[in-house]
């Protein structure tokens, strides 16, 4: 199973393109040279990773990372950018799973932690490429450049927040579909559960770290619902099954870093969850011990591939180009489960 985790996982879930090409920002003619600051603002439900490249002339540099929560600006570049055109990548953070992947023209060297990249074309080891979409910026009154994250729901500010807490809810185990930006009491009812649960006080939503708070307490162990932590000091990419007594729909990858814990999204009343996690590399490889892959699975054999998936027939997975992954069936009468990778 080597390679598996190639594309689309560097640094986390990536984009795809109905979210992220140019159709899907608001923007002006561009222009070649800034005389102000560059903002990139979220107007999409998901909390986003981004970073930005620079193609001027023969030269393209990139650099990242900036976390910018929905509904929020943030100043990537400051004073004037002098360039032939500005490139974008966007990732999502592990948590939501199996979110598309981004597609651009261009592939330029991103690394997985924050980094900055002379030459973005000639990737050197600790760095792989990721697509890049161009962006045209446009001048706002207060004479600094911007460009809108956005989705084909076309949110506003308001509705791209109360998107992303219903998505984060979601993932929690709370039951806050559709997720559309529209406030109901389906979201204010699970949000105040979420908060109870988590020991954070109404006055949180309006707070800075807000969505902050929120992903950390998404990410921590609950007793309601499954959680995966990582207790490895690898990456662990994983996958979850639900099998709903008609048929079997195994989603993946999640990726978990070392030491943290990730609750996947559970949807509907399945009659059984299954898991299977691998630890990989930088590269996306499988890390071997000895002639073993270090993974943690079951007897249940579904089918999967390497870059993200939802799948929901499992015969012939070789016939068909995908991988036999075995499957553990998860125990949650208790209510919960936590599995914890380990090393053997």
């Amino acid at each position: 199973m080597d390679g598996r985790h190639k594309a689309g996982h560097d640094g986390g879930k990536s984009f795809g393109h109905a979210l992220l090409l140019g159709a899907s920002f608001f923007l002006t003619a561009f222009t070649t040279t800034a005389s102000a600051d560059l903002k990139l603002c979220n107007r999409m439900s998901y909390v986003v990773d981004v970073a930005i490249g620079i193609d001027d002339k023969s030269a393209t540099a990139t650099r990242g990372w900036f976390r910018i929560d929905p509904a929020q600006c943030k100043v990537v570049a400051q004073g004037t950018i002098a360039a032939d055109r500005l490139l974008l990548h966007a990732r999502v953070l592990p948590l939501y799973g199996a979110a598309p992947a981004q597609s651009g023209s261009d592939n330029l060297c991103i690394a997985s932690d924050n980094f900055v990249i002379a030459a973005a074309r000639q990737c050197r080891a600790g760095q792989t490429l990721a697509p890049f979409t161009t962006i045209q910026p446009s001048q706002t009154e207060d004479g600094h450049m911007v460009a809108y994250l956005a989705e084909d729901s076309e949110y506003d500010d308001e509705q791209a927040k109360l998107a992303a807490i219903q998505r984060l809810l979601s993932i929690a185990g709370y039951d806050t579909t559709p997720i559309d930006g529209v406030d109901g009491p389906k979201t204010r009812n699970g949000l105040a559960a979420f908060l109870r649960s988590r020991g954070l006080t109404d006055d949180i939503v309006n707070a800075p770290n807000f969505f902050e708070a929120m992903v950390t307490g998404v990410q921590a162990p609950s007793a309601n619902g499954l959680t995966w932590c990582n207790d490895t000091s690898y990456k662990v990419m994983a996958s979850i099954a639900t099998d709903d007594g008609k048929g079997v729909i195994a989603r993946g990858w999640y990726r978990i870093e070392p030491g943290k814990c990730l609750r996947p999204d559970v949807t509907g009343q399945p009659k059984q969850l299954l898991s299977f996690a691998e630890a990989v590399d930088d590269t996306g490889r499988a890390i071997r011990l000895g002639d073993q892959p270090l993974n943690w699975g079951g007897p249940r054999t579904l089918c999967t591939r390497e870059s993200k998936f939802e799948i929901r027939e499992h015969t012939d997975c070789a016939a068909r180009g995908l991988t036999a992954s075995g499957y553990a069936t998860v125990d949650m009468t208790a209510g919960g489960k936590t599995l914890r990778f380990a090393m053997p």
